[in-house]
């Protein structure tokens, strides 16, 4: 079992950065995907990065070139820099960790963090 607790979620003008933490206790955190992925106005969770085991990367589209993730195992964390953020970027930003092992699936969510972009 991991446990997931975001933090960094504020409110920020347009323009600005935010820097969004997850903290993993729990499970082998460094056996898992972790990713982040938001809910905003539409109230559907889109995938936003994703890093692997290996520390591969994918961004969503919308995000490319503004959004990095990383990860840091030995401290069970997962990062979101933010930069260059748009009201487009407001929303509830929810850390995942995933992973399958011997044909099942474990999947975690934390609680979520608002960010809020708003002149």
């Amino acid at each position: 079992q991991v446990r997931l607790v975001e933090s960094g979620g504020d409110l920020v003008q347009p323009g600005g950065s935010l820097r969004l933490s997850c903290a993993a206790s729990g499970s082998i955190f460094s056996g898992y995907e972790v990713g982040w992925h938001r809910q905003g106005s539409r109230q559907e969770r889109d995938m936003v990065a994703i890093i692997t085991i290996d520390g591969r990367t994918n961004y969503a589209d919308f995000v490319k070139g503004r959004f990095t993730i990383s990860r840091d195992n030995a401290k069970n964390m997962v990062y979101l820099q933010m930069n260059s953020l748009t009201p487009e970027d407001t929303g509830v930003y929810y850390c995942n960790a995933n992973k399958i092992r011997l044909g099942r699936l474990y999947d975690y969510w934390g609680q979520g963090t608002q960010v809020t972009v708003s002149s």
